[in-house]
């Protein structure tokens, strides 16, 4: 019995030992993770605010080009859709466009919706701004929210139907709708064309994400955005073909522009942003597009929104943000 205490304190010692080991091999490799996570979090702001701003230029390109909204859609398409591919093949990817036919149906649906919305948003910059347009297309996440849970059959919170009134009260005032005493008169007949006009681009692009939710399943992004613009330039080639092409020219280049930059960099920098951050923080940083409108908007054509606007865009992203879960397990 008196020999038990010994190996007793002897395991003891080398259970110790063993501890102080494990953690002294552990410990340098924790570290390298979680700065490998901070690494990747801020690789992941750095993408979505770049790729914010890269479409807070789309405007831009849209008045420079001076073509009618068809015809700009099926440039973008179209040049957006060389640049899908380009990337594709370099990144050896092409063998996800390959779909069955319950998802290749959904996406062609998609990309009908997707030309209508582009349309209908390219002929409400026209018909108003680019920060205003912008800004009231992105009032599309209350009609997801009211769709799904229409589809859903469920109720919507307290909080939720609250923040969704609070965006529209927001797009009311960033609108232009509560300017010269709440009197539609502040702004003409062909202007409140263009805000209907951009309401119901964002009615057709909810749509969109409605049926890619469903298809995210079975279709990458890569395979979304890709087919997507692929439809649009299949469906829309007749219509240059009948009312001509634009003269050769810097108009070209625009239009080049919006393909590539904003269909194919901007898809590449913003979905490696996506992947790289939680829900919340990428529902927050979407909002650096309408603001980069906004200003771009300001700097080029001098056209700032007034006071009550600005207000209201502040009103309607701190509504839109709220509606998104709160990853509790998100840090840094």
């Amino acid at each position: 019995m008196e020999a038990a205490a010994p190996t007793t304190a002897t395991t003891a010692t080398t259970a110790t030992a063993a501890t102080t080991a494990t953690a002294a091999t552990t410990a340098p490799t924790a570290t390298p993770v979680a700065a490998q996570a901070r690494r990747e979090r801020r690789n992941g702001h750095g993408l979505m605010i770049a790729g914010g701003l890269l479409l807070g230029t789309l405007g831009v390109f849209i008045e420079r080009a001076g073509q009618d909204p068809l015809t700009t859609v099926w440039f973008r398409c179209a040049f957006g859709l060389a640049a899908l591919l380009a990337w594709g093949a370099a990144r050896g990817r092409l063998h996800e466009l390959k779909l069955a036919a319950a998802p290749l149906a959904a996406v062609t649906g998609a990309g009908a919706l997707m030309i209508g919305s582009w349309a209908l948003f390219f002929a409400a910059i026209e018909r108003t701004s680019i920060g205003v347009a912008t800004v009231v297309f992105h009032v599309q996440p209350v009609w997801l929210l009211i769709a799904g849970a229409w589809l859903q059959r469920t109720p919507l919170s307290p909080q939720r139907l609250a923040a969704a009134l609070l965006a529209l009260a927001g797009l009311a005032a960033a609108s232009g709708l509560l300017d010269g005493g709440f009197s539609m008169a502040a702004h003409d007949a062909r202007y409140w064309a263009g805000v209907g006009m951009c309401l119901g681009g964002s009615f057709a692009y909810a749509g969109v994400a409605l049926i890619a939710q469903g298809a995210a399943r079975s279709a990458g992004s890569f395979a979304l955005a890709t087919w997507q613009c692929a439809v649009g330039a299949l469906l829309l080639a007749w219509w240059p073909l009948l009312h001509g092409w634009p003269a050769f020219g810097p108009a070209w280049g625009w239009l080049a522009g919006l393909g590539v930059l904003h269909s194919g960099l901007a898809y590449v920098v913003l979905y490696a942003g996506v992947a790289r951050l939680p829900a919340e923080r990428v529902a927050l940083l979407q909002f650096v597009y309408p603001a980069a409108a906004i200003v771009f908007d300001a700097l080029v054509y001098g056209r700032w929104l007034g006071g009550v606007q600005l207000a209201g865009v502040l009103v309607m992203g701190l509504a839109l943000a709220s509606l998104v879960p709160r990853d509790r397990t998100a840090r840094g």
